[in-house]
């Protein structure tokens, strides 16, 4: 009986989810699929970014912060518990953060709130 570990594959690890999705690629690659996307009609509003929420998540971010940052956003979910009710992890809260930061970005382009804060540091 042997002792090691079987450990998946690199091409497991990266493999697309859906089988629509590894069709299209292979359509693609192989020149038969679509080459080009169409432009969006100018009156069309750009789609509402809203968090992911409490789902499984296919993909993770390692995000290094100070232990002040953390503080804050354990503050922050402490804050959202007691004064809303609302008990939320830390992921949800950057998550939302997030979504709100890049709607920001989306809407508001140069002058944003994200474009703003970057250029200072």
């Amino acid at each position: 009986m042997s002792r090691r570990v079987s450990l998946p594959a690199a091409d497991d690890l990266f493999r697309p989810t859906t089988t629509a999705a590894s069709e299209d690629t292979r359509d693609t690659a192989r020149g038969t699929g679509p080459t080009a996307v169409p432009d969006a009609p100018e009156s069309a509003t750009p789609p509402v970014r809203k968090p992911s929420g409490r789902i499984r998540h296919d993909e993770k971010m390692t995000v290094y912060v100070t232990s002040d940052e953390l503080l804050d956003i354990e503050h922050a979910r402490l804050l959202l518990r007691r004064t809303q009710g609302m008990a939320v992890d830390r992921g949800r809260l950057v998550r939302s953060a997030i979504a709100i930061a890049l709607a920001d970005l989306e809407e508001n382009g140069d002058d944003s709130m994200l474009v703003t804060r970057l250029r200072e540091s």
